[in-house]
Order: structure tokens, then sequence, then C-alpha cells
């Protein structure tokens, strides 16, 4: 059987899902039912706001299901009534078995890391900001436990030195949708053998990618400047890191979110999160170890702004430090 005689459903939520169900659509796979999550209300007008998915599902005239709760029976019965022979999963939340289970040729879901490593909500970020120098995307058949089902297949790519996660974010999102269409193909041949990711572990440290909150975005300006560097790449352009921007003479603080900074060859000590500028081209900050010229960044209330343009409204960051 080939990977375009089956039943798919799809389920996911984001942009980076987007792919993957376009790569499905566009190759002229039958994909007869979408899930994602519901509309709810964003922003200060709280105006509903659909999921990516949902927007190019119907844009794309797929049928489209939106559960509040995943093992309600209305629910269950409607995506029973599919008949799909495969589901297939990126960026969507956790599958109780009743769901994961039901089609015969089972559930896989497409995960942003290179599993077993960096298990968890935030795989992209965590591998940036711990300065891995490569990641990918694995398919995985859905078990009991989050991201610990046998592996299908997996693609790598190298990270640069410079990239944010943004950069790998954007990438990995079409090596994923290539990935999701050869597993489809496999699965629909029966030319699978997955892999227990048990077998994989050997006596290597597993890393963990757990959901990124507020604090951990917090920069100490006290740790070595490649650290920082590395948090700064792993959160941009979202959530970002951030600090604040404290007056010294006064202790007024205004959070800053940082966006791209590079190493700096100052030689000069100075206590960290000490700032050096010329108030025109160059805003310099001194780390535990190092320094690090700091070149977009947006202060609270503003806009996100390249150093110059920051600076030009901002004369006298010489009375302010980082915290």
């Amino acid at each position: 059987m080939k990977g375009k005689d089956i039943r798919i459903v799809f389920m996911g939520t984001p942009d980076f899902a987007v792919a993957s169900l376009k790569q499905l659509v566009e190759g002229g796979y039958n994909v007869v039912g979408v899930i994602t999550a519901p509309d709810k209300p964003a922003g200060r007008g709280k105006k509903i706001n659909e999921s990516a998915v949902k927007k190019y599902a119907v844009d794309n005239h797929l049928k489209v299901l939106q559960p509040e709760k995943l093992k309600n029976p209305d629910f269950l019965k409607e995506l029973q009534s599919l008949k799909a022979d495969l589901q297939v999963v990126v960026a969507f939340r956790m599958l109780p078995e009743v769901v994961w289970n039901m089609p015969p040729l089972g559930t896989f879901n497409l995960h942003g890391s290179l599993l077993p490593q960096y298990r968890g909500a935030a795989p992209l970020n965590w591998a940036v900001i711990n300065g891995e120098t490569k990641t990918g995307v694995t398919t995985f058949l859905l078990d009991h436990k989050i991201d610990t089902g046998n592996i299908i297949a997996k693609k790598e790519t190298p990270i640069g030195q410079n990239e944010t996660v943004g950069d790998v974010h954007d990438r990995l999102m079409e090596i994923g949708a290539e990935l999701v269409i050869e597993t489809v193909e496999a699965l629909a041949e029966g030319n699978v053998k997955a892999i227990p990711q048990s077998e994989l572990i050997e006596d290597k440290d597993i890393q963990h990618a757990p959901k990124i909150f507020k604090e951990d975005c917090k920069i100490d300006w006290a740790v070595d400047s490649e650290i920082i560097r590395n948090l700064i790449r792993g959160l941009s352009p979202y959530p970002a890191a951030w600090t604040n921007l404290v007056n010294k003479e006064t202790g007024k603080e205004i959070q800053t979110k940082i966006f791209l900074a590079k190493d700096d060859n100052t030689n000069e000590k100075a206590e960290s999160g000490t700032i050096i500028s010329d108030a025109k081209t160059y805003l310099k900050v001194a780390c535990g170890k190092g320094w690090l010229q700091i070149t977009n960044l947006q202060i609270a209330g503003k806009k996100r702004m390249k150093t110059e343009d920051f600076l030009r409204g901002f004369q006298q960051i010489r009375d302010y430090r980082f915290q």
C-alpha cells in the first residue's frame, strides 16, 4: 500500500505544524480530518484567535475538529467516524491512549530534536541554549509517556555558531515536513522497524527540554559571556532573554529584552553588568568572564530595534547598567 492510499488525520496547532500539513495536502495525500486547538481570545481587544493549522485547513477545505477535551465522547465518536488508517501529530498536546491507539497503522509524532535527547516542550530552545552544534527532527510512535515512543526515523542538521532558535525553527520546520512524508510512506508500506529509545541511550547523559518560564529567560551577567550569548540565541525571537536596565543614581529599572549579541574582545576589567557605550553605535556589557556587544534589543514600551537606533533615542545610556 502507498501513502496516498491511506486515510490520514492530522493533529497540530502552530506554524511549525503547518509545513507538514501543507506537504501532505500538496503532495496529494488523503487528509480526512484536522484536529487543532480551540479558538481563543488574544491581545488587548480579546479578538478571537484561530490556530495557524486551522487557518490553513479552512483555506484548503479540510474538515476541522477543535475539541476542548480529547476524551469527550462526542469528539471520540466523530474522530472514529473519519476511519483514519494513520494519525500524524506535529506540535500538539499529549494524547490519551483512546485517541493514539485508534487507527490501525497507529499514531506518530514529529519531535524537534534527535530523540532520546531533548524530550519535552521546548527542544529547539534548549538545544541552542546549551550550545549544541547539531539538532534535528525525529518521528516516533506514541505510547503512554511523553516523547518516549519507539523511533521510526531521524533527520539531522547543524546549528550555526551565530544562529538563533528562530533560524533553527524555520529550517527544522521544512526538514520535519520532509520526514513526515517519508514516515507516512514507510508506515503505509509496512517498511518500519521502530527502535526503542532505551537502545539509543547507552551511557550518555540525557538532556531534557522542559517548558520555558519567564525566570528561565532572565540573564545572569555574572556567568561567562558564551553562556549568556547562547541563552540569548536560544530565546530569540521568542520568548526572548531579558534583563533590567538600571539607573545607577536613582535605581529606576527598565525591563529590557535582548535579541542579538556578539562576542567582544574588550579586555577591561569591570563588574558584571557594567555598560560601555559611545552613546551612538555600540553597547558593550561586562559578563562574569568576557564581554558581549548587544546588537538588537527592546526596552519596555518600545519596539525592537538595532542598537544604534536605540542609542539615538537613549543617549543617557552611560548612566545605566544591566542587572
